[in-house]
């Protein structure tokens, strides 16, 4: 195992690994260069290696929560029994992965680990626009939108557990995307993407509000932010959607997007 709290480091060591499979490491990509560019916030990276060549890689948020890419169960147990002196708040992996680190650390700490997230990675086949198109049209946001923008981040956050509002907007993980409007005689609905990196990106969030549901203008500024992605030189675009909900998940697939992985997070 190799610690190291400069992300420079890191990279020159782990990017590559990350960047053989963009759509999987997604979110390691994104969050690391947020944190290239934004400066050290004592965020813990680390790597391990295997005959020389870098099999995995995770890091420690200053929250205390691990992210993982693919770990054998063999791997979970060496390095939970590595980390076994460190404050960690939970863990985030593909599915099989952080049920591994998880069982693993409760064997080496006695901590009891607590399912807390899942979510249902999808990456891009062929993108398909849904027939007929509703009304309106995809319209970039921009400055004079900003308290609408906030204020339906807002929305969207408390409805999966988060807190935004001016005042953490700066900090919060919505201040960086780029974001479209769906318009119709008012705005209906939003959608935002990450940044390119290794031509991959994710589009997240997605929002209707409720008195707009069902008419699917959801889908619509979906496909607008796709299309602008794809545009754009993108080579994946993926999202994550909630396993236990039906109704987003069958409306990616007819989109064109398809599911291939799994993902829990676990709380210590």
């Amino acid at each position: 195992m190799h610690l190291t709290e400069d992300v420079d480091e890191f990279l020159a060591h782990a990017g590559d690994f990350l960047r053989t499979r963009p759509a999987l490491h997604t979110t390691q990509l994104t969050t690391v260069e947020t944190l290239r560019t934004d400066g050290p916030d004592a965020t813990t990276f680390g790597w391990l290696e295997r005959d020389g060549q870098v099999d995995a890689a995770f890091y420690r948020r200053p929250t205390g929560r691990l992210t993982l890419t693919a770990l054998s169960p063999e791997q979970a147990d060496t390095l939970a029994a590595d980390l076994a002196g460190f404050d960690l708040s939970g863990v985030t992996a593909d599915h099989d992965s952080a049920a591994a680190f998880a069982e693993a650390w409760q064997r080496h700490t006695g901590v009891t680990a607590v399912p807390d997230w899942r979510g249902r990675l999808h990456r891009l086949g062929t993108l398909t626009p849904p027939t007929p198109i509703p009304e309106g049209r995809g319209r970039v946001v921009g400055a004079a939108d900003r308290d609408q923008l906030i204020r339906w981040c807002g929305e969207f956050a408390a409805a999966v557990g988060e807190f935004v509002d001016a005042g953490s907007w700066a900090g919060s993980r919505f201040a960086r995307k780029h974001f479209t409007f769906w318009e119709t005689d008012t705005v209906v609905a939003m959608a935002g993407s990450t940044s390119m990196v290794a031509g991959m990106v994710r589009v997240d969030p997605v929002y209707t509000p409720a008195r707009f549901r069902g008419r699917g203008y959801g889908g619509a500024v979906t496909v607008a932010v796709t299309r602008a992605a794809l545009d754009a030189g993108a080579r994946d675009v993926v999202l994550f959607t909630d396993p236990a909900n039906p109704t987003s998940n069958a409306l990616y697939r007819r989109i064109g997007y398809v599911p291939i992985a799994d993902f829990t997070g676990y709380g210590f």
